[in-house]
C-alpha cells in the first residue's frame, strides 16, 4: 500500500488531476523527498497535511486592508505556483531538517542555477536555503550581492572571472582577448581579495581565433596551451600577491542540447589538456577546477582522475550526467563514491552544487546535499 494512503492522504494522481499541475509536482516531490530522506510519519503526516490543505483547502480566510476576506476554490486554486513552492520548501526545511549532518564535504550552492529561468531565486532566498540546507557558501554571486552573503553568515567559495555573458567565450587561449581577459580578471581578483573570496573562476576560451565566429579559423591546442600558460602566469604572480586562487575550468564539448549544458568550440574540453596547463604555470594560486560533470562526460575514469591530480585541484562542481540536472537515480554518477575519494585523497576545498533543477529546486538540493555528506 502506498505511503500517503496508510496516512489517509489522497494520492498524488488524484492531485494532478483535479489541481494545477505545479502544486501537485511540489507535493509529490515533498513526499518523495520525506520518504526519501527518512524522516518520521509524524513529520511526513505533517509535511503532506499542511501542503495538501493549502491546495485542497475548500476555503481560505486571508486579512486584507477591508477586512477578512473568504475566498472560493477557484481562487485558492489559481494563486501562483510560486507562492505554495515557497510553504513547500518552508515545509520541508522544518519537517525535514539540515541536509548537513556530518559536515566533513563543505558544500556550496550555486547562485546561477537557482537564479536563472525558471526558477528565478533571488539572493536572500537562495541563502536562507543555503543556510537552512547547512551549506558554508553561495557561489559564482555577482560582487555587489556579496554583502547579502555576509549577512546570512555565508562565504562566495568562487568568483566569477569579470568577464561579460557568456563567460567562458574568450578567454586565456587568444591574443585578441588577452588584454581584456587580464585586466578583467584582476579586477576580479581585486574584488574578491576584499572580501576574502578564496577562489576566481578562469577559462581556456572558444578556440575560434574569432570567438564568435567558428568560420574564422582555429587556434592550436599547442597555441592555445601556450598562451593560456602565459596569461596565468601573469594572472597567477598577481593572484598571489593578494592571497586569492585562480582556477581553471574544463568544460565539456559533446552536450549540444543547452548552451548551459555543453559548451562547443570550448578550447579546454579535456581534463587531462587542462591539468598541464595548469602543471606548466607551477603555481600554487592557480588551480584546476574540476567538474565531475564535465569530466564524466569527456573523459570518464573520474575517481582515477581525482587521483591523478589530487595536487591541482582547487573547486569541484557536481552535476548529474546526462542532462546536468539533479544527483538522483536519473543519472550515472556514483557521487558517495567519489565524495569518498575526495576525502581519501585529502580535498579541503568546497563542492559546488551546480546542477540545473528539472523540478522543485528544494527538493534536489537535499538530496544532492545529503548524497555529499558522508559520515
Amino acid at each position: 500500500m502506498p505511503f500517503g494512503f496508510r496516512l489517509g492522504l489522497p494520492p498524488v494522481p488524484f492531485l494532478r488531476e483535479n489541481h494545477r499541475t505545479a502544486d501537485a509536482i511540489a507535493v509529490g516531490d515533498c513526499c518523495g523527498l520525506a520518504i526519501s530522506s527518512q524522516c518520521s510519519i509524524t513529520a511526513f503526516a505533517r509535511l503532506s497535511g499542511v501542503l495538501i490543505s493549502m491546495i485542497e483547502s475548500r476555503e481560505s480566510r486571508v486579512e486584507t486592508t477591508e477586512g477578512t476576506k473568504t475566498l472560493n476554490p477557484r481562487t485558492v486554486q489559481g494563486t501562483p505556483p510560486s507562492e505554495i513552492a515557497g510553504a513547500v520548501e518552508a515545509e520541508i526545511r522544518r519537517s525535514i531538517g539540515r541536509a548537513v549532518k556530518h559536515g566533513r564535504i563543505r558544500q556550496s550552492l550555486a547562485y546561477w542555477c537557482l537564479n536563472a529561468p525558471p526558477w528565478h531565486w533571488d539572493i536572500e532566498r537562495i541563502c536562507e536555503t543555503a543556510v537552512g540546507l547547512g551549506c558554508e557558501s553561495v557561489e559564482l554571486v555577482p560582487p555587489e550581492l556579496w554583502p547579502t552573503l555576509r549577512k546570512h553568515g555565508l562565504a562566495c567559495a568562487l568568483a566569477h572571472n569579470g568577464m561579460p555573458d557568456p563567460v567562458f567565450q574568450k578567454g586565456l587561449n587568444n591574443p585578441r582577448y588577452r588584454e581584456e581577459v587580464i585586466a578583467r580578471t584582476k579586477h576580479a581578483i581585486d574584488q574578491a581579495a576584499d572580501f576574502a573570496v578564496p577562489n576566481v573562476i578562469a577559462f581556456t576560451g572558444y578556440k575560434w581565433r574569432d570567438a564568435e565566429d567558428p568560420t574564422s579559423g582555429e587556434i592550436s591546442l599547442g597555441d592555445g596551451a601556450a598562451n593560456s600558460v602565459k596569461a596565468l602566469s601573469e594572472l597567477g604572480a598577481y593572484a598571489r600577491t593578494k592571497n586569492v586562487t585562480l582556477c581553471l575550468e574544463h568544460l565539456n564539448t559533446r552536450e549540444t542540447s543547452d548552451p548551459m549544458k555543453g559548451h562547443p568550440g570550448y578550447q579546454g574540453d579535456d581534463i587531462d589538456y587542462c591539468a598541464d596547463i595548469v602543471k606548466q604555470v607551477d603555481s600554487d594560486s592557480v588551480k584546476l577546477l574540476f567538474d565531475i560533470y564535465h569530466v564524466q562526460i569527456m573523459n570518464g575514469d573520474v575517481i582515477r582522475r581525482l587521483q591523478q591530480y589530487r595536487d591541482l585541484i582547487g573547486h569541484v562542481h557536481t552535476a548529474g550526467n546526462p542532462g546536468r540536472g539533479e544527483l538522483d537515480d536519473h543519472q550515472e554518477i556514483n557521487y558517495p563514491a567519489i565524495m569518498r575519494a575526495l576525502l581519501n585523497i585529502g580535498y579541503k576545498g568546497y563542492i559546488g552544487q551546480e546542477f540545473i533543477p528539472t523540478r522543485q529546486p528544494i527538493v534536489g538540493l537535499m538530496q544532492a546535499v545529503s548524497v555529499c555528506d558522508l559520515a
